[in-house]
């Protein structure tokens, strides 16, 4: 019997913004996961998650501060695993990395990765291609499906994006429900975030999540995307 999982992936902006009003978004949508991306990665990087996490209801899965990439989890998903890879560095250029939680949600394993790709088109995709390397070999050493919650800085009629839809599938294009476009949170145009689950997954629905306007505009610069999953047979 499958379970549903509620799965979001969130660009936090650093927490710059409003802390109040991004707790107050991240616990609207009870999510079972979170991949997070700018999450803190410099000064007191460690305890700022903690902090955000617990303040959430959520507790922060995976290690490393590279690439401003975590996976926080809720109290119905065991984590089982989790690992960091930082990703080629390229001379210029942000260093990327991702982050992955293998976690178990009633009896059902997911593997969940965290990525925040590059402005750089070459970066970007030699990135998709080395994070799901990644990925796709946790989940199969815990024999787990898995999700990747992305930050892809492009949209989906360009080249990296069709590579991860052709891959795996786009949640919300799969299921939409609610907005689509994610970016700049003030005034959404273009949908730069996005939930992708392997095919196996069945995409229950997919969005931005309902909030209040002016906490969503006030928690970050980007709006999170929360997809409802079923997992397993």
């Amino acid at each position: 019997m499958g379970v549903t999982a509620r799965v979001a992936t969130y660009n936090v902006r650093g927490l710059r913004e409003s802390v109040p009003a991004l707790l107050r978004v991240i616990r609207g949508m009870r999510p079972d996961v979170l991949c997070v991306q700018e999450a803190p990665r410099f000064l007191r990087w460690r305890s700022r998650r903690r902090e955000l996490a617990r303040a959430a209801g959520l507790n922060v899965a995976t290690p490393g501060r590279l690439g401003g990439v975590a996976v926080l989890t809720g109290p119905r998903a065991r984590v089982l695993h989790a690992e960091s890879h930082v990703l080629k560095v390229f001379t210029g250029l942000e260093v990327r990395a991702l982050a992955v939680a293998v976690v178990e949600i009633d009896g059902v394993r997911l593997a969940a990765g965290s990525l925040h790709l590059d402005l750089h088109q070459a970066a970007r995709m030699r990135h998709t291609v080395e994070a799901l390397a990644h990925l796709e070999r946790a989940a199969a050493r815990f024999g787990a499906a898995a999700v990747i919650g992305a930050d892809v800085n492009e949209q989906a009629h360009q080249p990296v994006w069709r590579y991860l839809a052709g891959r795996l599938t786009d949640c919300y294009a799969a299921a939409p429900a609610g907005a689509g476009p994610t970016f700049p949170a003030a005034g959404p145009r273009a949908r730069v975030d996005s939930v992708f689950a392997t095919r196996g997954i069945t995409v229950e629905e997919c969005g931005v999540p309902g909030a209040e306007i002016a906490d969503l505009a006030g928690a970050s610069d980007h709006l999170p995307v929360l997809a409802r999953l079923r997992v397993g047979p």
